[in-house]
C-alpha cells in the first residue's frame, strides 16, 4: 500500500500560479505511475497529468498542455505539478494518485491509491 499526502492548493486569479505538492510513502515500488486527476462540481474525475515512476515519459490532458508540468524527485518519493497561466475552468480538488500502468498516451491507469485531495480556485 502506498500512502499519498497532497499540498499547495489554493486560490489564485485567472493567470496566476500554483505547484502542488503529493509526498507519497510506503510500498512505492509496488507502483508504475504517479498522476494528477481533478474533479471539479458537478463533473467526473478526469486525469491531468502523469508521470512514470524514475523515468522521464510525461502525459498530459490536451486541456493543460503547454501549461501545467509534472516532475518527480525521486529521493524524496515527491511528485510536484506545476500550474501555469490558469484558467477558472481548472478549478476544482486536486488529487494525487499512484497507479500499475502507465502509457504515454492514456496516463497512468489502473489506480491503487489515492490522496486526499486539495483544493484549487481559480477566480476570472
Amino acid at each position: 500500500q502506498v500512502q499519498l499526502v497532497e499540498s499547495g492548493g489554493g486560490s489564485v486569479q485567472a493567470g496566476g500560479s500554483l505547484k502542488l505538492s503529493c509526498a507519497a510513502s510506503g510500498d512505492t515500488y509496488t507502483r508504475a505511475c504517479l498522476a494528477w486527476f481533478r474533479q471539479a462540481p458537478g463533473k467526473e474525475r478526469e486525469g491531468v497529468a502523469a508521470i512514470r515512476i524514475g523515468g522521464s515519459s510525461t502525459y498530459y490532458a490536451d486541456s493543460v498542455k503547454g501549461r501545467f508540468t509534472i516532475s518527480q524527485d525521486n529521493a524524496k518519493n515527491t511528485q510536484f505539478l506545476q500550474m501555469n497561466s490558469l484558467k477558472p475552468e481548472d478549478t476544482g480538488v486536486y488529487y494525487c494518485a499512484a497507479g500499475v500502468a502507465y502509457g504515454d498516451r492514456i496516463g497512468c491507469r489502473a489506480i491503487k491509491d489515492w490522496g486526499q485531495g486539495t483544493q484549487v480556485t481559480v477566480s476570472s
